[in-house]
């Protein structure tokens, strides 16, 4: 095991020495990604755009430019086709037909009729259809539940911890949600229900990895009650670094396979998980121990010995 060993146990690497620089960089990562939230935005899925997504298998590998210009030909508007999987699966998006006689249906009829014309032993394998009212309610419903999502947190790490641990959490998710929010926007992936839960997911593994830190935090505030609190977050991030750098490392590995050969409907969604990872990871080190740092080291003691006075007042 010593071989493979990637961290070793007795690393005393000064992470607090950068306790200004990870609060500062997170915020203005977070702020550059508000900005590109509108400008120039994101690229709104068919879940929250409203439209027509319909996979189609072909008999034998597609003829893109022949399929996109019999599609142009039907009058639908803006028409994208892509490759999905194999040379033989392709993903056609039509803009919402909501305006015209027959609506989304109508345009689905207009491309089945076409693709048995003009593609003989194509076959449709799946076609999504979303308005534009439920791709707005779908949307509101979204950021409700994150907002739901911190506020949850909030409340479990405020009576699990205290308080200076919640506020750093949650301050901190909010941050990693931003940037998350950031990455659709440079990247221009669809964003769609799949991110809203690639969202969710990084929030819950990045709350469980701070957990993680604070649980040794508060075990060697009651050992150490002299030792400088920056000395004693930087014991708690070292003893607590290889079980992060292994569960990181580990998932991160697990989900890369999806992000290279999961195809469009997976790849989005397994492309955020392994950046949240990341950022969830240099999180907890360097910005939620920094921010416990900024919010006191006197009320956090005592806090802390308060909590064991009633540990050992309730023991038999």
């Amino acid at each position: 095991m010593a071989l493979v060993r990637l961290i070793p146990d007795d690393t005393n690497i000064p992470f607090m020495a950068l306790r200004r620089v990870g609060p500062i960089l997170a915020g203005l990562m977070a702020l550059t990604s508000v900005i590109l939230f509108f400008v120039p935005g994101l690229n709104y899925g068919i879940d929250f755009r409203g439209g027509i997504v319909v996979e189609v298998r072909t008999d034998g590998p597609a003829d893109f430019p022949a399929m996109r210009s019999e599609l142009t030909g039907l009058g639908l508007g803006d028409v994208a086709l892509q490759q999905f999987g194999s040379p033989s699966e392709v993903l056609i998006r039509v803009e919402s037909q909501d305006g015209k006689p027959g609506g989304q249906q109508a345009a689905v009829e207009a491309i089945r009729t076409m693709l048995e014309a003009e593609f003989p032993g194509s076959d449709i394998r799946r076609v999504e259809s979303v308005g534009a009212e439920v791709s707005d309610e779908l949307f509101v419903d979204g950021l409700t539940a994150l907002a739901f999502a911190f506020v949850a947190m909030l409340v479990y790490i405020w009576f699990r911890f205290e308080w200076q641990f919640a506020v750093a959490a949650v301050g901190t998710l909010v941050l990693d949600a931003l940037i998350g929010v950031g990455f659709f926007a440079v990247t221009t992936l669809p964003f769609n229900l799949s991110s809203v839960a690639a969202l969710l997911t990084i929030i819950g593994y990045s709350i469980n990895d701070k957990v993680v830190v604070f649980d040794r935090v508060r075990e060697n505030l009651r050992k150490y009650k002299t030792m400088p609190l920056d000395e004693l977050l930087n014991k708690s991030i070292n003893d607590t670094l290889t079980r992060t750098i292994a569960t990181s490392l580990t998932t991160f590995i697990a989900i890369a396979p999806l992000a290279v050969l999961g195809g469009e409907s997976v790849s989005g969604f397994a492309d955020a998980m392994m950046f949240g990872i990341v950022i969830g990871t240099l999180s907890s080190i360097f910005v939620a121990s920094p921010l416990v740092y900024m919010l006191g080291d006197e009320q956090l003691r005592r806090g802390v010995q308060k909590e064991a006075d009633a540990e050992v007042q309730a023991r038999p």
